[in-house]
């Protein structure tokens, strides 16, 4: 790639995770802030009906739903997958594309938790060991997105008849996001805005990197 292109490509990153940064901070100030009065009875009501419904069996579902999010899990299924097909395909491309995404995720998460602190909803936390004051924004709702969803793309980019095999990770969300709120971990607003600005990031950041990836052949 022409040296130019890649200048490009590193300020459109640049440019969109300081975009998101100032945007996800603007929004964590505003139902911290001017809005708390309105936001936090809703959140916190809500949080304190789904406690209400908890049952043995849902919070084993939740705690599995969860775990498929933790942190730690998410960067080691990354890292893992992104240098094997680096191997196979002998690019870095799934590295850098990978090492983007959830770098990005992460950096973020640092900056506006440490400056938007933000109380857990008022229930029995059943994720132990959270800081009690980084609630917003939800970190494994981000991680759902960038991990699993950026693996979906990068296949659909690069292994096309793969496709049908791997858009289930999309769904990724759709487990985590009710097993966080059940668990009492984030609010609702917490979850929507990781929902919206890690979504935003991948679209964004599977664009620019996958744009050049062309199908691999592979034999059936």
């Amino acid at each position: 790639m022409d040296p130019t292109d890649r200048r490009a490509q590193a300020r459109t990153l640049a440019l969109t995770w300081l975009a998101l940064v100032l945007a996800v901070l603007a929004v964590g100030w505003l139902i911290t802030g001017p809005l708390a009065s309105v936001v936090e009875p809703r959140d916190d009501a809500f949080e304190r009906w789904l406690a209400a419904r908890r049952t043995p069996a849902l919070d084993t579902a939740a705690a599995i739903g969860s775990g498929i999010a933790d942190t730690i899990i998410g960067v080691g299924i990354a890292t893992v997958l992104a240098l094997a097909t680096a191997r196979w395909t002998r690019s870095w491309r799934p590295v850098v594309h990978a090492a983007v995404l959830v770098g990005g995720y992460l950096a973020l998460y640092v900056v506006v938790t440490h400056l938007v602190t933000r109380d857990r909803p008022p229930v029995e936390i059943l994720d132990p060991g959270l800081v009690p004051d980084h609630s917003f924004p939800s970190g494994h709702v981000a991680t759902s997105i960038v991990v699993y969803g950026g693996i979906a793309l990068w296949v659909a980019a690069v292994v096309p008849r793969w496709r049908r095999w791997t858009w289930p990770l999309l769904l990724a969300p759709l487990v985590v996001v009710p097993s966080r709120l059940y668990q009492g971990a984030h609010h609702p607003t917490d979850v929507m805005s990781s929902l919206v600005f890690a979504t935003v990031w991948l679209v964004v950041v599977s664009r620019v990197l996958l744009a050049e990836d062309r199908p691999v052949m592979v034999e059936r």
